[in-house]
């Protein structure tokens, strides 16, 4: 009877559920729980869509010239007018869009890598080093980057391959600090204490086993440099810096300067795409640092 009873009172209860949370799940939720950071990534999907899918639709080449001077947006079938030479701002603005972001791509991916080793060195093997490497880092902090980079492209030619690179090599000591913190923070901890216990190599303990864990904030800092060398190559376009046989929103903005006061749409427009492209990184950036962050995770 005894065990009868103890048997219908373990039927009774309900079963147990086990729970388990995966950090990429807790990461994804939290991004999504963020309104503006989801508005910011839907932005950036219709931006690429629109300029990567766009010109299947809308064929007209970018540099040819297919009615008056600045005809104004609307008129004529033209959608967004025409710009100095009569060329479809619309199609400048689809062409463009494939280059400013592929610019801001590589630019980033170009201050990631230089960053990332130059902070790493410093913050895991720490003494002269450091101290070299840093001093290193603040010589580049302490210059003008577009004042530099201006100087590059100066130098080398305004084509597309140094206009990035000389945004690369100019954006990358915002990367190297904090990759530098992060190593001394995770470089005490105790499973690279472990780690290095077991006799594992330098170059093992960099990049297997601190730079994975520090790279929640490199990824955010890398999204956010994505936006920046947008807004840089935009600036040195705009001020006659670039490739005149390569279609970017820079360049359209920086031909179209000299006519700013008698067609400002032709200057407004690209600089209104560069916004809302740049503001909707900054939001996704913004979304990743409190997915990405732990202490935010768990409130």
């Amino acid at each position: 009877m005894a065990e009868s009873a103890a048997t219908e009172g373990v039927m009774d209860q309900e079963p147990l559920e086990l729970k388990i949370t995966h950090p990429l799940s807790e990461m994804a939720t939290m991004f999504f729980r963020n309104y503006a950071a989801v508005a910011g990534l839907v932005l950036l999907i219709l931006i690429i869509l629109f300029t990567f899918l766009g010109p299947y639709i809308h064929t007209t080449d970018p540099f040819e010239m297919v009615w008056s001077p600045f005809t104004p947006p609307g008129e004529e079938g033209f959608l967004l007018g025409t710009d100095y030479l009569g060329r479809d701002i619309l199609a400048a603005m689809m062409a463009g869009g494939q280059v400013s972001m592929a610019i801001g791509l590589a630019a980033a991916v170009i201050s990631v890598v230089i960053g990332v080793t130059v902070g790493a060195f410093a913050g895991y093997y720490g003494g002269v080093i450091e101290e070299a490497l840093m001093r290193f880092t603040e010589f580049f902090q302490v210059l003008p980057t577009l004042l530099f980079s201006m100087v590059i492209v100066a130098l080398f030619g305004a084509s597309l391959l140094t206009v990035t690179l000389a945004i690369g090599v100019v954006s990358w000591t915002a990367v190297a600090r904090v990759t530098r913190s992060e190593f001394l923070r995770i470089r005490e901890l105790e499973y690279v204490a472990a780690a290095r216990s077991g006799s594992a190599r330098d170059g093992y303990l960099i990049f297997r086993v601190i730079l994975p864990n520090a790279l929640p904030p490199i990824i955010v800092q890398a999204n956010l440099m994505v936006g920046s060398a947008i807004l840089f190559e935009a600036a040195l376009s705009f001020l006659g810096l670039s490739d005149p046989n390569v279609m970017s929103w820079g360049q359209v903005i920086g031909s179209n300067r000299p006519y700013i006061l008698d067609a400002g749409f032709a200057v407004a427009i690209p600089g209104f795409a560069i916004f809302l492209t740049v503001l909707a990184i900054s939001l996704i950036g913004d979304g990743l640092n409190d997915a990405l962050n732990p202490k935010l995770r768990q409130r």
